[in-house]
Order: C-alpha cells, then sequence, then structure tokens
C-alpha cells in the first residue's frame, strides 16, 4: 500500500459513524480480504491504519487493502450475525475459515403406525422424531445397530414394509421384529419403539429396569421363550452400556461438546467431541484456513476457538430448513478461555472497552443463549469425567494433526481431497473404501454390472466382481442397477467391518442415483454412502458432477480437484472392468447363437466343437474337412456350418 492511499484511507474512515456493524476490505483487484464486525465502526476500522502494533497476520492483510465497505445495524448481534454469514458466503483468505458442514446425521423414527428406524440428513419433517445430532456416519450407523440388535424395530423403506408377505433377512438374524407380517402387535412394537427412545435420550436404567421387569412377568407365566428374548436384549444393552464411558449426570445435563484446539509444526486443528445423554459419541476434527502470515505466525487458540463457536452454531436455520437449536448443547467445554474480546484484533486504546463489551447482553455468548433457547455454559477446567473428555478430545486432535502431516502425495492426497469433499470422518486413510458399480451393454445385448473395489490407498483388483444382469427388459440400465445392488448387498449386515464401504460411487445421473437410494434401505444401509457421478461433454475428466441421495447439493469440483481425480481413476476402471466383461459375454453369446441356428447342432455338439477349434472364430476358420473330423458332425452337416459362418 503506498503512502497516498494509507493517508486517503485515514482520512476516509473518519467519516464512519460510531455505530454497530460490519466491515469489509478489499484488494485492487476487488478481491475480498477480510469481513470483521464491530461496535463502533469508526474506531475499529480506524484502529488498523494508525501505524499501531498489529498481529503479523492483520499487518500483512492492511498492506493489500484498496478500499473498504462498511454496513450499519442496529445492535452488536446483528452485526455479529451478519459478519458469520458474510463470512461463510465470501470466504476472506485473511479470516479464520471452517469448513460449512452442518449436515449432520440423526437417528430417526418416523411417524408411522410401525416407526421406522434410520440414519437421516437434511431438512427435518415435525411427523418424525430425530434423536442427535451425531458428529459423523459411524456414529449413527453404530447407534442404529444397538438399536435393531436390542430393540429389533424396523429399518425398511415403507413401500417395501407394506408389500412384504414374509419376513425378511433381518429378521432371521434377529435384528429386526417383522412387524411388517404380524409377528408384533402395534402396541407390542410400540413398547419397543418407546423404550428405544428413552435410550437415545439417555434413560437407561429406567429402559434396563422395565426390561427385567417384563423378562419377569413371562417367567412367572410360564413364557419362557418371551423370557429368554428379553433376557438376551438385556445382556446385549448391558453389554453396550459397558463399553461407553458414562457420566454419572442428573437427567437433561448429558448433553455436551467438547471442543479442543491443537497446533503442530504449522498445522491447527480443533477437535468436536459430541456427548449426547452421557454417551460419547465420537469426535470431528475440523482444520481451518486463512491463518498463516507472512512469518507463519498462527493465531492464538482463543481466537480460532470464537472463531469456530461463531461459524459452528450460529445460524439463524440451516438452508435446508434444519433447525439448529438441536446443536447447541446446554454445556461447551473449552481447553482454552476465551479471550475477552468482541473483535479479531483491538487497537491499544480501546482494549478496556472491548473487554467490557464481552460482558454486555448483545455479545456472542448472549447470542448463543438466545438462540438455544436456554443458558450455555463454557467449562475451561471441568472435573471427573468432563476431566477426561477434554483430555481425549485434546489428544485426538494432535493425532488428527499428525495424520494429515502423514498424509501427503500421490493418491494419499487424492483420498484425503475425496475424504474432505464428502464430509467423511475417518481415523484413517487405510480404512476408506469405495466401491464403484457401472453397467454396460451394446444395445441392451449382453448386459454386464461391474463392481471395483478402492481399498488401502488403492484398487484392489481381487476384489472386483461382474456380475450378469438377467431378466430385465434389454437396456434398462436403472433396473440393472437395481439388481446389481441387491446381488451385492444383500448380506450388507454380516459383512466384517473392515468390507463396508464408506462410498458407493454410481456411474450415472440422477435416475441411477435413485434407484440406489431406495435400494440401499432395504438392507439397513445409509444412502449417505451413494455418490453418483455425471458423465461430462466427451467423458472428460473435470466436467464430471457428484451427485447426493441424501439432498445434498451437488458438485462440480473441476479439473484442478484432487478428489475429482480419484473419483475419475475409480469410474473409469469400473468402466474398463464392466466393458471388458461385456464384450466377452457378448462374443460368447454370438457364438452360442450362430451355432443355435444351424438346424442339427445341439447343446452336445456345439460344445464339441467350440472345444476342438477354441471359440467361434476358430469354428470359423476352419476346412469343411476339418469340421467333418470332430465327432458327431458329418460331411453334409459340416458344409451347412461352413455355410453359416462365410
Amino acid at each position: 500500500m503506498s503512502n497516498s492511499l494509507f493517508e486517503t484511507l485515514q482520512q476516509d474512515v473518519k467519516r464512519l459513524p460510531g455505530l454497530p456493524g460490519v466491515y469489509r476490505f478489499f484488494d485492487e483487484a476487488g478481491h475480498i480480504l477480510y469481513v470483521g464486525k464491530a461496535r463502533n465502526l469508526k474506531k475499529r476500522v480506524s484502529s488498523y491504519f494508525q501505524r499501531t502494533q498489529l498481529s503479523p497476520r492483520i499487518e500483512l492483510m492492511v498492506g493489500k487493502i484498496a478500499r473498504y465497505e462498511t454496513t450499519v445495524t442496529r445492535s452488536e448481534t446483528e452485526a455479529l450475525i451478519l459478519e458469520n454469514n458474510l463470512i461463510k458466503e465470501l470466504a476472506p483468505p485473511f479470516n479464520i475459515l471452517f469448513r460449512d458442514d452442518k449436515s449432520y446425521p440423526y437417528v430417526m423414527l418416523t411417524g408411522h403406525q410401525f416407526p421406522r428406524l434410520a440414519s437421516y440428513r437434511g431438512k427435518t419433517d415435525k411427523r418424525n422424531n430425530y434423536f442427535g445430532p451425531f458428529p459423523n456416519s459411524w456414529a449413527v450407523r453404530n447407534s442404529v445397530q444397538i438399536l435393531q440388535k436390542v430393540f429389533r424395530l424396523r429399518t425398511c423403506e415403507d413401500s417395501v414394509f407394506k408389500n412384504r408377505s414374509r419376513p425378511c433377512l433381518l429378521h432371521q438374524i434377529h435384528r429386526c421384529s417383522a412387524p411388517c407380517v404380524g409377528r408384533l402387535s402395534v402396541e407390542q412394537y410400540g413398547q419397543d419403539v418407546a423404550q428405544a427412545t428413552r435410550f437415545l435420550e439417555g434413560d437407561h436404567s429406567r429402559v434396563l429396569s422395565e426390561l427385567e421387569k417384563k423378562m419377569h412377568a413371562y417367567s412367572n407365566a410360564m413364557e419362557f421363550e418371551m423370557a429368554a428374548v428379553l433376557r438376551d436384549r438385556i445382556a446385549d444393552l448391558s453389554s453396550v452400556l459397558q463399553q461407553q464411558s458414562m457420566d454419572a449426570v442428573a437427567d437433561g445435563e448429558g448433553d455436551v461438546d467438547v471442543i479442543a484446539v491443537a497446533q503442530m509444526e504449522g498445522v491447527v486443528c480443533v477437535n468436536l467431541a459430541m456427548i449426547r445423554g452421557g454417551r460419547h459419541l465420537g469426535d470431528r476434527a475440523y482444520f481451518p484456513k486463512g491463518l498463516r502470515s507472512s512469518s507463519g505466525e498462527l493465531p492464538p487458540p482463543a481466537e480460532i476457538l470464537e472463531a469456530f463457536i461463531a461459524q459452528h452454531y450460529l445460524e439463524e436455520k440451516s438452508g435446508d430448513g434444519e433447525a439448529t437449536t438441536n446443536l447447541i448443547p446446554p454445556v461447551l467445554i473449552l481447553n482454552h478461555p476465551l479471550k475477552k474480546l468482541v473483535d479479531d484484533i483491538a487497537a491499544p486504546e480501546e482494549s478496556a472497552e472491548d473487554v467490557s463489551e464481552q460482558s454486555a447482553p448483545e455479545g456472542l455468548h448472549d447470542l448463543l443463549n438466545a438462540q438455544a433457547g436456554k443458558r450455555i455454559t463454557f467449562l475451561h477446567q471441568p472435573q471427573g469425567q468432563r476431566r477426561h473428555w477434554l483430555a481425549m478430545a485434546e489428544g485426538n486432535a494432535k493425532i488428527a494433526i499428525a495424520k494429515r502431516l502423514v498424509e501427503t502425495g500421490g493418491q494419499l492426497a487424492r483420498a484425503r481431497a475425496l475424504a474432505d469433499v464428502l464430509a467423511l470422518e475417518l481415523e484413517s486413510l487405510e480404512q476408506f473404501r469405495i466401491e464403484c458399480f457401472d453397467i454396460s451393454h451394446t444395445s441392451g445385448e449382453a448386459t454386464q454390472a461391474s463392481c471395483v473395489v478402492y481399498s488401502k490407498n488403492a484398487m484392489q483388483p481381487s476384489e472386483y466382481r461382474r456380475f450378469n444382469i438377467n431378466d430385465i427388459t434389454p437396456g434398462d440400465d436403472y433396473a440393472a442397477m437395481r439388481q446389481v445392488l441387491q446381488r451385492r448387498y444383500a448380506n450388507f449386515q454380516e459383512l466384517p467391518v473392515e468390507k463396508m464401504p464408506q462410498v458407493i460411487l454410481i456411474d450415472g445421473g440422477k435416475g441411477q442415483v435413485e434407484m440406489a437410494r431406495q435400494v440401499l434401505p432395504e438392507f439397513g444401509m445409509d444412502i449417505g454412502l451413494i455418490v453418483g457421478v455425471a458423465k461430462g461433454e466427451g467423458r472428460k475428466v473435470g466436467l464430471e458432477t457428484l451427485i447426493f441421495a441424501d439432498g445434498r447439493k451437488s458438485l462440480e469440483l473441476g479439473i484442478d480437484s484432487a478428489a475429482l481425480l480419484l473419483v475419475a481413476q475409480i469410474r473409469d476402471e469400473a468402466h474398463r472392468f464392466a466393458i471388458t466383461g461385456m464384450r466377452a459375454k457378448r462374443a460368447k453369446a454370438r457364438t452360442v447363437s450362430q451355432l443355435e441356428e444351424i438346424e442339427g447342432i445341439g447343446a452336445k455338439r456345439r460344445q464339441k466343437l467350440l472345444a476342438r477349434f477354441g471359440g467361434l472364430r476358430g469354428v470359423s476358420n476352419a476346412s469343411i474337412e476339418e469340421l467333418s473330423s470332430v465327432e458327431g458332425i458329418s460331411t453334409a452337416l459340416a458344409e451347412q456350418i461352413y455355410r453359416q459362418l462365410h
């Protein structure tokens, strides 16, 4: 920044009002640099141009400022909300930025007469009950599996439920009570739903007590089979609770978020651990952007925590209609105390004023209280079990950084980029398993589906599978996709954890994705696994669009995306594997077809000809004399074969 421009800006800011609002800095090209809020716009903006001691990051930004804009608000609260929304929308490079992924998964119990149990993301429906949020899909899937095992609630779609005539596989392996065929009455199933609800709300002792009473009642009535069923449920539930790290707190006080920030080798991680109903549901690591200054100095941990809390929790309502009040628990545990500042930076002459602003009714804390409809408590030095949770969160933040530092270059970078784009929470990229499906045929002939597997940071050819598609209308790719998915995942519940995919890639557009969305819930699978790859023009890498089955917006990653390079690699491998199999099947079919058309050539003679000459091409190249030398082939028949193939 030239001295003349600096002096011009100094003079301009003197005309700003002393009112609350939001300011935005731009560079010479008109690109946004920074968004900030202020209780007093004149004091705050002028502080940047007084040549006072600024942090290296902010000093670097000031040197790039060419102009600024301001928006006056009615209150500091409005300024805080507007700042937060602008940061998310504009992603200024000098703000601390966290990926805006507010689409957390929930456990859902539908409002059906026989409620369906499912994992769910997206817009909520008042007719259904939602429990959560959960930090990642693994946590919600684990809870669903526990509820299936203990309470045996159905997971099938309503369309499947109403058309069943006999129990499904899940009933056979004791994961569903088969209400679809009348194995339970509405009242009996409702009792199981009520107990599952209490379990999700953290009232575990009451659930165990009720199960024990019912077991003894059945035993006294000599209904020993039902008593044994409840005995097994009690054992399963007790085992689950013993594995959980439980916090002995009063009802309603077992919901806690633990937020720990860690820094190592220039990488910053904020780890969020979620505890609901006293159960530790797992955690999620966030890696903020916009931290580095020219000297490499990082912002203090408290500043990073403040940015995370504002961007993570503050929002009137998410874009898909999902209320965020459930996102804020009554207790937030932090590993660093928050600074008593309203703005990211403070001018030396107004530090005392900024300290007082933290206790003002329009501060961040009060805004969180108002949004949640309850008082939010911040804890810095917790005791007991909560102290253990904080130590776990800090340790996991450091582990996440260590893994991020190791996962650099080549395939690892592509896998990490894809995991980030899809908001997957993986303990290790070694666990990242992708299964990709493609359908191949020629005008409906010789339809074949392929499934290729990416695991352990590489393609796994030994796990590839081909599926011959039968009994469909020729050329019906949707029916073919339905058939291959049903055959592939029929035994999904019995798969070991390492064989369960985190992503199911579908080579196709919305139609194929919709078919997958209908099929996977039949086997208790999360539709959040499904990612469709809609082809770009000429199948060129960089023009593809990722389509999601769970309501997320489609993504166009661009040709430079490392994530898209991995998607394209896996998609192209699935296509290659499918088309080579299809061609072989087509050649075989055409061989059989041409020989079948010859009168006098039955299955045995066909088999002998193909075995003798190694296939149709060999039969075509054979002379009449050679053909007649095959057992069962007369000279007249050999001449007929020769004429047919030439």
